[in-house]
């Protein structure tokens, strides 16, 4: 294979047409500039000076290289110009892998901030229901990826991330509208929209009813969909009543549909933000995961102000001294 190095000595060596003088530039010995110009001539088999005593001339084939050998020079010079600006610079390809909703309402913030701090960062978000998001992380489909409490991967390090409160909503001219509260075991009584099996809101839902004495077969379900939006949306339209992330209200519905407590049975579902350390190959992997937990991020921080504005979701950030990470070995 060819060598840069050697290719350089050769332009020296045909700059100059004399390797003394060549050594002399490179700070080369006379004998090493001769042995690298005899080794690239076994290369090619091929020469590539003609010696006449300490004058020197290129030959035909010598002539041929000078331009392509140039090119390469020119090219290595480059990659390492390029190799060395790089040195403690955040660059390289991010795959995020989330929810719906926490992907739709938050991680595009945080995306938007670290983009702007490390520019040479490509990103990409797939907005996924968790489980399966945890799968492409376990897979290496992507870099970073959200998990509720019950989708924790043995093989996968978490930290905690926000806390999410989801709501009982119904609509306007529902009867339980005038009221502050319900009992659990009014939930019977009502036509219920919900998530599909699997999702996090329904499954904390579920696991908060069994608490009181209910279990799911025993509600009136009317609907399933898998989309948190369309959920408040089809409450907002009086099919149904639907247990929805706080964040669902604040952004789509809110004013439009009433939250109704449920006595006893306050709901929230802890999201954790997860990463197979094995694989975080690239300064940006590495980076956003020291960006996203870091309790002094501004943007975790500046939504968290504003969530406690509207009772929406609170960060670990503001419950924990820094992160604790939870690893399920």
């Amino acid at each position: 294979m060819l060598d840069a190095h050697q290719l350089n000595v050769f332009l020296t060596a045909a700059r100059t047409l004399n390797f003394t003088a060549a050594a002399r530039q490179l700070h080369m010995t006379q004998p090493s500039v001769s042995q690298h110009i005899q080794a690239l001539e076994q290369h090619f088999d091929l020469q590539l000076f003609i010696r006449a005593g300490r004058h020197l001339r290129l030959t035909d084939a010598g002539e041929a290289l000078l331009p392509m050998a140039q090119e390469m020079v020119s090219i290595s010079q480059s990659i390492d110009n390029k190799m060395q600006s790089l040195k403690g610079d955040v660059y390289g390809r991010l795959t995020v892998g989330c929810s719906t909703t926490v992907g739709k309402y938050v991680l595009p913030l945080l995306l938007a901030s670290f983009m702007q701090q490390y520019p040479k960062v490509e990103a990409s978000c797939y907005v996924t229901p968790r489980k399966i998001a945890v799968q492409m992380l376990t897979d290496g489909e992507v870099n970073v990826a959200l998990a509720s409490k019950q989708e924790l991967n043995n093989n996968l390090e978490f930290c905690r991330f926000i806390t999410d409160k989801v709501c009982l909503i119904v609509p306007l001219n529902h009867p339980w509208a005038d009221r502050e509260s319900v009992e659990p075991k009014e939930l019977l009584q009502a036509n219920f929209i919900w998530r599909e099996e699997g999702s996090g809101t329904r499954y904390v839902a579920e696991e908060k009813m069994r608490e009181h004495g209910i279990v799911f077969e025993q509600m009136r379900t009317v609907l399933t969909l898998g989309n948190s939006e369309a959920i408040a949306l089809a409450v907002q339209e009086g099919i149904g009543v639907a247990f929805v992330s706080q964040m669902i209200i604040t952004r789509i519905v809110e004013g439009k549909v009433k939250p109704v407590k449920v006595r006893g049975m306050e709901i929230e579902q802890e999201i954790f933000i997860g990463r197979d350390a094995n694989r975080m190959g690239t300064t940006a992997q590495t980076a956003f995961w020291k960006f996203v937990t870091d309790p002094k991020n501004p943007v975790l921080n500046r939504l968290m102000e504003s969530s406690k504005e509207v009772g929406d979701f609170s960060f670990a950030h503001s419950q924990m001294n820094g992160h604790t990470i939870e690893k399920t070995k």
